[in-house]
């Protein structure tokens, strides 16, 4: 048993060993003939022979070969015999956030009625579908809506981003913007907070918005109307 033991561990250093030569090898050609490539972050064998995947900043992913020869920059590599979206299914592990480990106090809550359902959402306070998203919510009751601010839409988004932190009351002032279409009034303080949020929406790939997670870590793209949102909210506390 031993001789088998032995040789199997060797086998598998000489793979792990030729695996992180090719690895080097893609990183050093890229690199060197495309010196305006963005920074390769991770490099992984896919299940296609000869097929490697490059993870770039922001959680972008392409496709080389063996000596990174050659890039595919877009496009979605499938299983046949699956059916299944690989580079999908990788989008949403590299993309994936819980909502345990939000940073809740980087946001500011807007409660209704008892609030004992929650949700998060990220959000730009001149997102036309952000504020259709708060018209649908004032149907809804007995909910607690995190807001992260998060200005992706240029300077006057991020002037009202910080306006709306710095308020006294920034539930009341967010949501005289959003409803009622009342300019938040110029207000000073650290707003720093609003900066970590753009950095977390760009680590997980959140880069529109509205976009919302649930208590059972469920991301939800863009706007929603009440009953899709009612019924989301009752699926991720039945969870």
């Amino acid at each position: 048993m031993k001789p088998f033991k032995t040789l199997l561990l060797a086998l598998l250093a000489g793979a792990c060993f030729a695996a992180s030569a090719q690895e080097a090898a893609i990183r050093k050609n890229i690199a060197e003939r495309l010196p305006d490539f963005p920074a390769i972050e991770e490099v992984n064998k896919t299940p296609f022979p000869g097929l490697w995947e490059i993870r770039l900043p922001g959680n972008r992913l392409a496709y080389t070969d063996d000596g990174g020869n050659y890039l595919m920059l877009q496009g979605s590599l499938f299983d046949t015999r699956t059916r299944e979206n690989l580079t999908e299914a990788r989008m949403e592990k590299l993309n994936a956030i819980a909502f345990k480990d939000l940073p809740f106090k980087d946001s500011f809550k807007l409660v209704k009625g008892k609030g004992t359902r929650q949700v998060a959402v990220f959000e730009d306070p001149n997102c036309g579908y952000c504020k259709r998203l708060h018209n649908e919510l004032s149907k809804i009751d007995d909910v607690t809506v995190h807001v992260f601010l998060i200005p992706v839409l240029g300077p006057d988004s991020a002037d009202k981003s910080r306006r709306i932190w710095c308020a006294k009351d920034r539930a009341k002032t967010y949501t005289s913007w959003m409803i009622n279409q009342q300019p938040p009034e110029a207000a000073q303080c650290d707003t720093a907070a609003i900066e970590r949020n753009s950095k977390l929406a760009a680590k997980h790939g959140i880069n529109g918005t509205p976009t919302l997670i649930f208590v059972n870590d469920t991301r939800v793209p863009g706007y929603i109307p009440a009953d899709r949102l009612e019924y989301a909210l009752k699926e991720a506390k039945a969870r």
